[in-house]
């Protein structure tokens, strides 16, 4: 099966900023959540995907081609939703339809008067004259009414009531119906991609911790609460990153691998990132060293 991307061990230098061997998959027919904190690398990884940024390193393919291969095509079948319109502010939602008309040869009109519709975007309206959601509703009726294989989206619900960005998650899904089609979804807010993830892929100071799917992390990791003195019971192999907290510790780890006599909560992927982001990532050797009788 030909994947949607396929980014391996990529790497680039912004100023003082670096990716480090970032290399993940999205397979076609599924959705990534692609999280981390602001200024972890998520855009950066993005740009360099749609060759906005030139990679000083790696690979990257889009439908089992690299983007010089065909460019073109490729980028026929992306559909793209930053988190600013990058249109003159005067346009309006039609103006702006003129435009792409000559850009896609794909693009239908009826499909993106639909959208406006189903999205209630005055398509007379200035973009001045749009609210930030609204804005938010026409780039992605932009994104979608070309007929995209694969959309990628950089933090498209960031700064949105619950109710829009509930209204917008409906429609990736919609979009999700055809097996053909897949989304690189960029954001900070978590709990949109629990409701609608099947990857989640974490970056860290431009690093990759983990890419993994979703099912795995809220069903096979787990958190452990208590003392440094409970702590010592815990199999060592389990453990996979240590938070201390003014009342202890709290504890990611393996649930499979851990008795059913502690007592387990599942988590959340916030509490995942915060974890791994305001912990230490565990091996044997700190655990022996900082917790576990280092007499």
């Amino acid at each position: 099966m030909t994947n949607a991307i396929e980014v391996q061990n990529l790497l680039k230098h912004l100023h003082r900023f670096q990716l480090k061997d970032v290399s993940f998959t999205l397979p076609k027919g599924t959705i990534m959540g692609f999280v981390g904190e602001n200024g972890a690398g998520k855009t950066t990884t993005i740009k360099c995907i749609l060759d906005l940024l030139k990679k000083d390193g790696g690979k990257i393919k889009l439908f089992g081609k690299e983007l010089h291969e065909d460019e073109l095509a490729i980028k026929s079948e992306i559909g793209v939703v930053f988190d600013d319109l990058n249109f003159p502010e005067s346009l309006t939602a039609k103006k702006i339809s003129k435009f792409m008309r000559k850009v896609y040869s794909t693009w239908d009109d009826s499909y993106y008067c639909e959208l406006l519709n189903k999205l209630k975007v005055h398509e007379n309206k200035k973009l001045n004259e749009l609210s930030r959601g609204m804005k938010m509703k026409l780039s992605i009726a932009i994104a979608l009414a070309h007929h995209p294989k694969l959309l990628i989206l950089d933090e498209p619900t960031s700064g949105l009531d619950p109710i829009v960005r509930d209204e917008i998650l409906d429609l990736f899904l919609d979009f999700m119906q055809d097996d053909e089609h897949s989304i690189l979804f960029s954001s900070h807010i978590t709990s949109d991609l629990e409701k609608i993830a099947d990857y989640i892929t974490f970056i860290h100071e431009g690093k990759l911790l983990f890419s993994e799917s979703k099912d795995t992390l809220l069903y096979d990791y787990a958190i452990w609460r208590g003392t440094k003195d409970e702590f010592e019971d815990l199999p060592s192999e389990s453990i996979l990153a240590i938070r201390e907290q003014a009342y202890g510790l709290e504890v990611l780890l393996k649930r499979n691998e851990v008795s059913t006599a502690f007592e387990l909560s599942q988590p959340t992927i916030e509490e995942i990132m915060l974890i791994y982001v305001r912990g230490v990532k565990a091996d044997e050797s700190f655990v022996n060293e900082r917790f576990f009788n280092a007499q």
